[in-house]
């Protein structure tokens, strides 16, 4: 699993700290109890945060790769070469120098 990052840590604990501070003084509760559930809650919520914040995109050497589309002719085709005719007899590799 990688790690998290700063972004998802920084969100997932501004978001436990805020909604427990928030939920204990709407439900304005004293007991053990209800501040166990509480505190829960807002850290399942952090937790939910934290992992549906988008991720950097990778950058480098495989990123280059998934970019780049597929042409529908390899490049070493020529484009003006009837479908199903050889390359090779049409525009020779070496030109015959006689």
């Amino acid at each position: 699993m990688p790690r998290p990052t700063a972004a998802q840590l920084a969100y997932g604990s501004a978001t436990v700290i805020v909604s427990t501070i928030a939920m204990l003084l709407l439900s304005q509760t004293s007991t053990g109890l209800g501040i166990a559930v509480i505190s829960a809650a807002a850290l399942a919520l952090g937790v939910l945060v934290a992992l549906t914040v988008p991720l950097p995109r990778r950058r480098g050497r495989h990123a280059a790769t998934r970019t780049r589309t597929a042409s529908p002719v390899p490049d070493t085709v020529p484009r003006d070469v009837p479908a199903g005719a050889p390359a090779a007899v049409e525009h020779p590799v070496h030109p015959v120098h006689h």
